[in-house]
């Protein structure tokens, strides 16, 4: 029999490393013949710890949600006595969340262990780059990319064989490849997934990608917040040489190829191409003009090539499928699948892989299971700080290129925050502009200064001092910094408030000039007071109100001195009655 433990960074933080103690310590104290491994995250984070137990004819039975207790009950009852723990099985409605799915950068994520070179090789790895290498030149390899339709899936969509055969064509050596792993985006975790579940199948993509435009020498430039990731990457590395997939004369031909690791500091401009190279080499990262751009001058002046991981990641597939195979889902002009992090307010958050094309609604209610409680949805947000909020009348969009940019947004990293009805836009806005004025490197005085301008009026909005032209104004600042700003960071930092303002207009009026906020989250512009209809006088808010604000008789209606009282929601939270009235 065989245990297996989810251990990516989710499994970890909701508790996977006890249930794994219990495994480890009750196999080896009841001197069980069982293999105990782990896995990375298969992408139901909302059902971590994840564990599956594969009996002697190898069929497999999923455990969620596994605490200590559970795991010594598995043991007690499966593998001892043999007999299925029904109740902490994973549902088939919850089996539905994989089913509705297509797996291609995700492929080996949830099933294999990533710190095993051998589980790799046994799902063919290491075979693509073998094919190029033996039975393809670089010009056929960029080829079949170009083929297989393949975009950039760090934000932008730029062709990747364009980019591939540009840094092939330039002049100068040697040449650079360079992985940006700098996922940065809030509510954005597609790239360390692959890093903790699949690292294998990165370095075979750059391997590939090496090959392709006669680069000897790989980077892989990731966060250092990463920790978990970078360990595994460091360890799939060490196999790689080890088995001769890294280093000189790989498979017995000319072709040379090794790969090191940069750990950045975190900083969001430099997933910004030019201000990664700059933090490479060891300068302070900000972002250059271009042209040249990195394919011409890149690292150090010479040709250079950067794709995120899951680019990458799906570059194996691709060459062992043929590019046609790739071509043939998604749509005309976005092909192959995407990997999202649905995070926010819905029911099945987590990692999912879809084909483009499949629309927002599909994502968020067939596969995440709609909003929690049942609340009303109310948009969605794209891109991370540089993409925008999609509002419910446009659930049905597909989830492309071209449509989400149509909406105001941009398919970025593959980020989907989803919002309910109980969130306020203008403070979503102000949220993301935060992060994004926070994470100006500061060259441009247009995003340096125009960033914060922004907020300032974002705060004295959610503050209830929002004035007349404030919408106006907002909207102007937004086309000065991205005229004005030399990088993406700047050029996009605009658009969550733009398309919050595009969308909900109503509800930034709403703060300006009734002093309200719909959706009742920012404190300022709150009001409460107590129902005497409801309020038996049981006095439990008044011992509830930390600054004494409530005053009544016991066994009648209280009342909230407005003038005392600080916003805390502590009476809203403690009355049985619902008879605290937020307005």
């Amino acid at each position: 029999m065989k245990i297996v433990v989810g251990q990516g960074s989710c499994g970890i933080a909701a508790g996977a490393n006890k249930a794994y103690d219990i495994f480890e310590s009750s196999i080896k104290e009841k001197g069980l013949q069982v293999d105990l491994t782990i896995t990375g995250c298969i992408g139901m984070c909302y059902l971590e710890p994840i564990v599956d137990v594969y009996d002697d004819n190898n069929k497999k039975t999923t455990y969620v949600r596994v605490t200590p207790k559970i795991a010594s009950e598995i043991i007690e009852k499966h593998i001892i006595k043999k007999n299925i723990v029904k109740d902490y099985t994973i549902s088939e409605e919850d089996l539905k969340v994989l089913s509705q799915q297509k797996r291609i950068a995700l492929r080996n994520c949830g099933h294999i262990n990533p710190e095993s070179i051998d589980e790799y090789l046994k799902k063919e790895g290491y075979k693509a780059i073998e094919k190029c290498v033996k039975e393809m030149s670089p010009e056929k390899v960029i080829e079949e990319i170009k083929i297989s339709g393949l975009r950039g899936r760090g934000g932008a969509g730029f062709p990747t064989w364009f980019k591939w055969n540009a840094a092939k064509n330039s002049k100068g050596s040697p040449k650079y490849l360079v992985c940006n792993a700098d996922e940065g985006d809030p509510g954005a975790f597609m790239d360390r997934s692959v890093l903790e579940g699949d690292p294998h199948s990165l370095i075979e993509g750059m391997m590939i990608g090496g090959y392709a435009i006669g680069a000897n020498e790989g980077i892989i430039y990731v966060r250092a917040e990463y920790p978990l990731a970078i360990v595994r990457l460091k360890k799939a590395i060490e196999q790689a040489r080890e088995k001769g997939f890294l280093g000189k004369n790989i498979f017995g031909c000319s072709f040379d190829f090794d790969i090191r690791i940069k750990a950045g500091a975190g900083a969001f401009v430099c997933g910004e191409e030019t201000a990664l190279i700059a933090s490479l080499e060891g300068e302070r990262g900000m972002p250059r003009l271009k042209p040249p751009f990195p394919a011409q001058s890149g690292y150090w002046k010479k040709p250079t090539n950067i794709n995120n991981v899951e680019t990458f990641a799906n570059v194996p597939w691709i060459i062992a499928n043929g590019g046609q195979a790739f071509a043939n889902m998604g749509t005309e002009k976005s092909k192959g699948t995407k990997v999202f992090a649905l995070t926010g307010k819905i029911k099945k958050g987590g990692l999912v892989e879809v084909p483009m094309g499949m629309t927002l609604k599909e994502i968020i209610f067939n596969i995440g299971g709609g909003i929690k409680e049942d609340k009303n949805f109310k948009a969605v947000q794209m891109g991370g700080p540089s993409g925008g909020c999609i509002p419910a009348s446009l659930v049905d969009t597909p989830v492309d290129y071209e449509s989400i940019n149509k909406t105001g947004a941009i398919m970025g990293s593959g980020g989907m925050v989803v919002m309910d009805e109980t969130t306020c836009m203008v403070d979503m806005a102000r949220f993301f502009l935060n992060f994004t004025r926070e994470e100006s490197c500061g060259k441009c005085i247009h995003c340096r200064i125009g960033t914060k301008r922004m907020l300032e009026i974002l705060n004295r909005i959610c503050e209830g001092k929002g004035k007349d032209g404030d919408i106006e104004l907002l909207e102007e600042l937004a086309v000065k910094i991205k005229e004005g700003s030399l990088c993406g960071l700047g050029q996009t930092a605009p658009n969550p408030v733009l398309s919050t303002i595009r969308y909900f207009r109503e509800e930034y009026e709403k703060h300006i000039y009734d002093k309200k906020c719909p959706a009742k989250q920012c404190t300022a512009l709150l009001t409460y007071s107590i129902d005497p209809e409801k309020c038996i006088g049981c006095g439990l808010c008044a011992r509830n109100c930390p600054v004494d604000a409530i005053s009544g008789e016991l066994k009648k209606s209280h009342y909230i001195d407005p003038e005392k009282c600080i916003k805390c929601g502590k009476c809203k939270q403690s009355c049985n009655f619902n008879a605290v009235i937020v307005e």
